[in-house]
């Protein structure tokens, strides 16, 4: 059996991935970030989703010899041209600062009519192994951005987006509604054959 590490500290990332591959008869043992915390976190220095998650993947695998899994993710908004996209978790200039994020892109597209407030959620994800090879898989959950925010669940810009064939916010969603429509389940679902192929 060989060991996965997943670049992330969200225990529920970790959760989901563990999951997913459950349910595919993968038996490897996934483990988080944190089982190696003298390694510091990657700057995600790239100007597209696959290449921050390349960057954080291949940091992981070769720092611990490992295979490694990581993923980027953001909202990508039709008529602002994919924006905020890499940029989501900062859109405010403050990293993480989910509320002001939140209240800068609703104050931007204030004007925009409903037909014309298309976004998705995109996530890449990579798996890296410490001799070099790479593989980069994307999810996209597609909708309709609201102008009120709706929901309590989730984070991020989920009390707005409004995914394609349902009534309500990815907020509004329970976890396991999410989990199943969700960009980076589908991500994470895709990296199966590729983890498969690589690590048997």
């Amino acid at each position: 059996m060989t060991r996965l590490i997943l670049a992330t500290r969200n225990a529920g990332k970790i959760t989901e991935l563990k999951a997913i591959l459950a349910d595919a008869g993968i038996t490897h043992e996934l483990v988080g970030a944190e089982a190696y915390p003298e390694i510091p976190d990657v700057k995600e220095t790239g100007v597209t989703f696959a290449e921050n998650a390349l960057l954080k993947a291949h940091a992981l695998a070769r720092a611990t010899g490992l295979p490694a899994v990581a993923d980027d993710s953001g909202l990508c908004v039709d008529v602002l041209g994919g924006a905020p996209g890499i940029f989501s978790a900062r859109w405010s200039g403050t990293h993480g600062n989910d509320q002001a994020n939140l209240d800068l892109l609703l104050a931007q597209l204030l004007d925009i009519d409903t037909p014309h407030r298309g976004a998705h959620f995109t996530c890449a994800a990579a798996l890296a192994l410490p001799d070099g090879t790479e593989r980069v898989v994307e999810g996209r959950l597609t909708g309709t951005l609201r102008r009120v925010p709706h929901g309590t669940n989730g984070f991020g810009y989920d009390p707005i987006l409004q995914p394609e064939g349902d009534t309500r916010t990815c907020a509004e969603l329970t976890p396991a509604e999410k989990n199943a429509i969700s960009h980076r389940g589908k991500a994470f679902r895709a990296l199966v054959p590729v983890v498969r192929e690589l690590l048997g």
